[in-house]
Formats: structure tokens, sequence, C-alpha cells
């Protein structure tokens, strides 16, 4: 069996220690070298060139974004970015997932190596997932042209805080979407919602990713599409022309207030091992909304969103999947696929347009 050949690129020797530590101790990882900065880790790579590379953002004589980018031009590579979890770092972080980046490792200013040390298990499945990404449909993959974007009007938060729920259904039509997605789901969506018109129906979204960094991916989304996008906070309502972000750390669903859909953020345990999960949303989704949603399943590692599925096709929802050549990992769509959740499978540039099209 062959290894996969991890390089470690951070300014940090604890980082660098503690991480080749974890990994090494997998039988199916080679860690082949640990660099303090970028130039160092080029030298590395002009000997043998790695299957994933763990990289620091903040480093001296190159940024780690900067050489994020330069590896992504010259030779597409699975990158897993160790960031710190204050909002510059998330900021910084996002603009990384969106030059290609494939997953997010975080690093607390505090107690890092007891931190890398608790967190073995997720770093190692972080490389294991991302040896299996196809990063190259990342390549040059931008946002499909559309009309120039117009200025957003800010939203009323007391307009989206819903009221009090009424003690019974009123019936409604009202369309919603549900979207679930994790590794390369950062770009996909990004291809995604900036197509949509401010037209598009009410959209929520679980995206895997850690606490802290899910305020500022719904700010970059929202600087490049005509919908709204924001993070979802607890009791604000679902509306035609918005997106709401899951929170990190939280699990979101959705539920009904008299004729309006509304979003309840909370806390609680994994599932699937994870928090947000898809399948959290989905099911919610699937009891409240019924033939009125869309489910939609993307890219991303494991099977987390399939059950949920399952249960929105049997409730009357239209199923989507995004087809395996678009993904960056081809995990949670196969999974929703095999287990009969999914009614069209679809290229990523049409998804889009399977949402405007009912």
């Amino acid at each position: 069996m062959n290894r996969i050949k991890v390089l470690i690129v951070d300014d940090s020797a604890v980082v660098r220690q503690v991480v080749a530590g974890v990994l090494g101790a997998d039988p199916r990882i080679e860690v082949m070298g640990a660099a303090a900065d970028p130039i160092l880790a080029i030298e590395y790579m002009r000997r043998q060139w790695p299957d994933v590379i763990v990289l620091d953002l903040e480093m001296p004589k190159m940024d780690g974004l900067t050489f994020l980018r330069k590896i992504m031009t010259e030779r597409p590579t699975p990158v897993i970015i160790c960031s710190t979890l204050t909002e510059a770092g998330a900021r910084v972080t996002i603009d990384a997932l969106a030059a290609g980046a494939v997953a997010i490792i975080q690093k607390p200013k505090l107690g890092l190596k007891s931190f890398l040390s608790a967190a073995s298990e997720d770093l190692t499945s972080a490389v294991l997932s991302a040896a299996r990404a196809n990063v190259a449909v990342l390549a040059g993959r931008r946002p499909p042209a559309s009309a120039p974007l117009q200025p957003v009007a800010k939203f009323n938060a007391d307009a989206v805080i819903a009221p009090g729920a009424s003690g019974t259904l009123i019936q409604t039509t009202e369309r919603v979407v549900a979207i679930g997605t994790s590794t390369g789901g950062t770009q996909a969506l990004e291809v995604v919602l900036a197509a949509l018109p401010r037209t598009a129906p009410g959209i929520v979204v679980v995206q895997h990713m850690p606490e802290k960094f899910t305020a500022a991916f719904a700010e970059r989304l929202n600087s490049v599409c005509r919908i709204t996008v924001v993070e979802a906070a607890h009791h604000m309502r679902v509306l035609p022309g918005q997106a709401l972000i899951a929170p990190g750390g939280k699990h979101m669903l959705m539920r009904r207030s008299g004729a309006q859909y509304v979003v309840d953020v909370v806390d609680g345990p994994l599932v699937n091992r994870h928090r947000p999960s898809v399948d959290v949303l989905f099911r919610s989704v699937a009891k409240c909304a019924g033939p009125n949603a869309t489910g939609i399943i993307m890219t991303g590692m494991g099977d987390d969103g399939a059950a949920g599925m399952l249960e929105m096709r049997t409730a009357g929802a239209r199923t989507i999947a995004q087809d395996e050549a678009s993904c960056v990992v081809y995990g949670m769509p196969k999974e929703a696929v095999k287990r009969g959740g999914v009614q069209h499978t679809v290229a990523l540039d049409a998804i889009a347009r399977a949402i405007t099209a009912v």
C-alpha cells in the first residue's frame, strides 16, 4: 500500500513537531518533511511532490495564501489550512478556501500542543479525506458568468426574526431549498449562490466548517452574490432572495411558524461526526416543508445527509445530487444516490438553474 506523503509548512516548531508526530503515527501516512516557510517547502517539493500539504497562513518570506495560489496555479494539490481562531485568521482562511484549499484545522493561540494532540483523530481524518480530493476540478473554477452584481440592500433584522409560533399550521406553498455540503463545498457553494437571481427561493445551508469561520464565510458569499447571504441566527425567517448558513458548532433546523418558515439554531451532540449536520437540517425540512422543498447534496466526504435526503424524497421533496465529475469528493452525493434519496444528478454549474426551474 502506498502511503500518503504529507508536507507540513508552518513557522511554529511546536506545530511542526506535534503534527508530524500525530500524522506519522498512522501507518497510512508518511510525513515527507516539515518546513518553516514556503521557500524551504519549495526545496522539498523539487525533490518529491507531496500528496497533501498542511499549511499555515501567517509565515515569513512568503505568506501561506500566496504559496497556496502558486500551488493551485502550477500543480493543483490538496491543501489543508492550519488556521488560528481569530477574526482576522477566519477571514484569510476563507480566502484560502476560495483559492482551492480543501479543509481547515483549527489552531488556538494558547495550549497549542495539547490541543493538536487531542485533535489527532481530526488531523488524520482531514489528511485521509484530502488525499482523495479531486482538486483538479478547482483549478480555474470561477462562478458562472451572469449579469453584473447590483448593490444588495442590508436586511432588516426585525423583518427576519419570526414572531411567536401560532398554534396551527397555516397552509403555504412557499418554496424552500436545503443544501448540504462538506469538502470542496465552499468553492461549490460560491458557484451556485453567485449564479442565483434575487428572486430565488429561500435557502438554508449546512457547510461542514468549524466554529468561528462560518460568519466570515457568509460575509464573503454575500459580497459576491445578488441574493443576501448571512450566518443564521435563532428564530430567523427563511425569506426569498436570502441564504442562511448554519453556524459552525451548532445544528440548524427548519420549522413552520404559521405560514412562515424559520430556523432554530441549537446545541446538541455530533451527528455523523458533525455539528452542524446535514441530516439534522434535511430531516427537519422533510417534516415541515415536504413537497414545497428542494434538497441538494453536494461535494463532501462521508455520508452525512444521505438519510435525510431519503426522508425528503419520501416526503415529496425534489432531490438533487451534484455529479461525480464536478465534485472535489464524491462521497456524500454517492451515498445519497446509493440509498435511493436522489431524483436528479446534475453538474455543479447546472445546480443554480435547477433551483430556479420550478
